[in-house]
């Protein structure tokens, strides 16, 4: 059943997909576990699309910010679909998890938001990858360009392997090309991220106006690049 669950998602348009017994979410805070929103969760399937490489070649302000965004609506359109075939097919419950907004979370001091789950951590429950010091995450093949996509279910299923981490262990340039040392401590300073890379242009567009944890990471494309 998994693996059928897996060529579904993969079928729709991911690149990668994972799965996570609940069991592997014992430790994730009050309010954010995949059971707080559905109490019959037992498992999570998470999977990701990758950015395509040339987007990280070009100005992050318009294009790269443009995609990056677009690519939220790509993980929940396949999410939502994934969800009822994954329901007619085995005749389970299947919740789609909205990739980014909306969420109730909000510091407004901090300008700290978090999602209904973390995603990431997630991902690397699922085996999907693991956090670089940026906390981004990483996977083997597709590097920091994954944009993840969430589905609980009350099917039992067995959880995938955990990936071997590949940031490397004295790299530090994700930390050091911060232009406001947001990156401290294994965590990221949402205020100082937020206010130096999001705004808009003179037409009133979006515009991101920094990547660069996500572009100066060696393992950005993966362990194995040319592939």
């Amino acid at each position: 059943m998994k693996e059928k669950i897996k060529k579904i998602i993969l079928s729709l348009g991911a690149d990668v997909c994972g799965i996570a017994n609940i069991d592997r979410f014992t430790d994730t805070p009050q309010g954010f576990s995949p059971n707080d929103i559905f109490v019959d969760c037992k498992s999570v399937i998470v999977f990701g699309i990758a950015l395509p490489k040339g987007l990280m070649q070009v100005d992050s302000r318009l294009i790269y910010g443009h995609f990056n965004n677009n690519s939220c609506q790509q993980v929940d359109t396949i999410s939502f679909r994934a969800a009822k075939i994954i329901e007619n097919k085995f005749g389970c419950y299947a919740v789609s998890i909205p990739c980014d907004g909306p969420y109730d979370f909000w510091d407004k001091n901090k300008m700290e938001g978090r999602g209904l789950i973390s995603m990431k951590h997630a991902a690397v429950l699922a085996g999907v990858g693991t956090l670089g010091k940026s906390t981004l995450l990483i996977n083997n093949r597709f590097g920091n360009l994954l944009t993840i996509g969430a589905i609980l279910t009350n099917l039992k299923l067995h959880s995938d392997e955990l990936c071997k981490g590949i940031c490397i262990p004295e790299c530090k340039k994700c930390i050091d090309s911060c232009p406001v040392s947001a990156i401290k401590d294994g965590n990221v300073i949402q205020k100082l991220c937020r206010n130096n890379t999001y705004d808009q242009n003179s037409r009133g567009f979006d515009v991101v106006n920094c990547n660069n944890c996500r572009n100066v990471c060696p393992m950005g494309y993966g362990d194995n690049p040319n592939k």
